[in-house]
């Protein structure tokens, strides 16, 4: 075990030597230009490849697993460490085209230090210390160990569109500032349909604990995103240029109705109450993105579509509201579980208007009409993107769920209407909360536990 958790540290002190000590080549790179003419060559795709395997597939998988205390969580974990081990050298190590000093190599720091921490909590969690100093540390551990695990996923995203950026040349000089508005408020879109999912597969209970409903909590997300965009879309002080009144506006539009939102979600007595106030904002928003002033014929196809896509998000959610469920959290409101297959219309819609927004910069669209690649064709790709990361999202609450939370299952053979969870009768609060408990306490300490409930867990 000692020799594990030296191993940690090991990790830590040779990710840094390498990333100090590394200088990329930038002889071949034109004067003015972010990347060299050359092509990218396999030792770099290899590194995509790994880095997309480890940090978009592994990791959030493992993450799951952790959190259900799963006995795969580890090995996973492991492997997910060793393939960005590898990558991370290899991409220290290619050849073919050079690029300037850039966000993504600067980042990379980062996110190898949070692995690395990441490493060492885990292998000393593993040593199972639980006397002295180590009863207190440990749980201090087990919450700084959650909370980063939990936060990789976020920050390897970001790195992730940092890479893609960096491959490309992209988002220099001018074209910062429109870089950034794209890929914030499309990355925004796809948390928001991520957030919705969770919500409805597994975020009811959740709902119903909090006293409020859905809407107040999207309502203030809208009125503090749209004071942001207030005062950040527009230099004041400065002349008004291209599209900074339409974008101020908007930011206006959001926490005007974000305030109203926020207000009506509660009744008179102080119950929570659902409003369509958030899907309203979409569609508004969608509606304005589709008139987006554009330079070239292709990005007003694009964003057209953004719009559009944006607009059916919206449309989507007030539907669901008002006539699936009726004002109400859930289908049932016996079983927060319940879902109707509309539900899934609006986070998917999210996605799409994400991807699509995130991949409608300026560059991007001159670059695509160099190439000749239709709108029609594009945006069909990022569709089937979108439909891959709803699939992805999905299959990790599924693998939350059947693992964490107990499914209602009929009993013929019982004469009598007893509700029964998986083939034992319905567990009581104390039972859920225990379970709640179960990321913070040791296997020996959940031996008690399972003890004192009379079965196994």
């Amino acid at each position: 075990m000692s020799r594990a958790k030296y191993s940690g540290l090991l990790l830590c002190v040779l990710l840094a030597k390498e990333a100090a000590a590394h200088e990329h080549h930038s002889d071949k790179i034109p004067e003015g230009e972010a990347i060299s003419p050359e092509p990218i060559d396999s030792t770099l795709w290899v590194h995509i490849i790994i880095q997309i395997v480890s940090f978009a597939l592994i990791f959030p998988t493992g993450m799951v697993l952790g959190i259900v205390r799963s006995r795969w969580h580890v090995p996973l974990q492991t492997l997910g460490v060793i393939l960005a081990i590898v990558g991370y050298f290899l991409g220290h190590k290619h050849g073919g085209r050079q690029f300037a000093p850039n966000i993504h190599a600067g980042f990379a720091t980062t996110l190898t230090t949070i692995l690395a921490i990441q490493v060492v909590f885990g292998v000393y969690l593993k040593l199972h210390l639980q006397k002295g100093i180590h009863a207190r540390l440990r749980r201090y551990t087990v919450i700084a160990h959650g909370t980063l695990g939990k936060a990789l996923p976020v920050v390897s995203w970001v790195q992730m569109l940092f890479g893609g950026i960096t491959a490309l040349g992209f988002c220099r000089d001018d074209h910062l500032g429109q870089c950034l508005a794209h890929f914030i408020m499309g990355s925004t879109f796809i948390g928001y349909g991520i957030i919705l999912t969770i919500l409805l597969i597994v975020g009811q209970v959740w709902i119903k604990r909090t006293g409020r409903s859905q809407e107040f909590f999207d309502s203030l997300l809208i009125a503090a995103w749209g004071c942001v965009n207030t005062f950040t879309e527009h230099r004041w002080g400065g002349p008004w240029v291209k599209n900074d009144l339409q974008h101020t506006s908007m930011g206006i539009v959001w926490w005007c109705a974000g305030l109203l939102g926020v207000w009506q979600s509660r009744k008179r007595d102080g119950r929570p109450k659902r409003n369509l106030i958030p899907g309203i904002v979409i569609l508004i928003t969608g509606w304005a993105m589709s008139a987006h002033p554009q330079g070239l014929e292709l990005s007003t196809k694009v964003h057209s579509v953004f719009g559009f896509t944006l607009m059916a998000a919206g449309a989507a959610r007030i539907i669901e509201i008002a006539f699936v469920l009726k004002d109400q959290n859930s289908i049932s409101a016996a079983d927060g579980e319940e879902t109707n297959s509309w539900q899934y219309l609006t986070p998917f819609l999210l996605y799409a208007s994400g991807f699509i927004f995130m991949s409608a910069t300026e560059e991007q669209m001159e670059l695509l009409a160099t190439a000749h690649v239709s709108h029609v064709s594009y945006i069909l790709l990022l569709y089937s993107v979108s439909f891959l990361l709803f699939l992805f999202v999905s299959l990790l609450l599924h693998l939350y769920a059947v693992h964490a939370l107990p499914t209602a299952q009929p009993n013929s053979t019982d004469g009598g209407g007893e509700r029964r969870i998986n083939g034992h009768a319905d567990p009581s609060l104390r039972d859920a909360e225990g379970f709640e408990l179960e990321g913070l306490i040791s296997d020996e300490e959940e031996g008690l536990v399972v003890k004192t409930n009379g079965r196994v867990g």
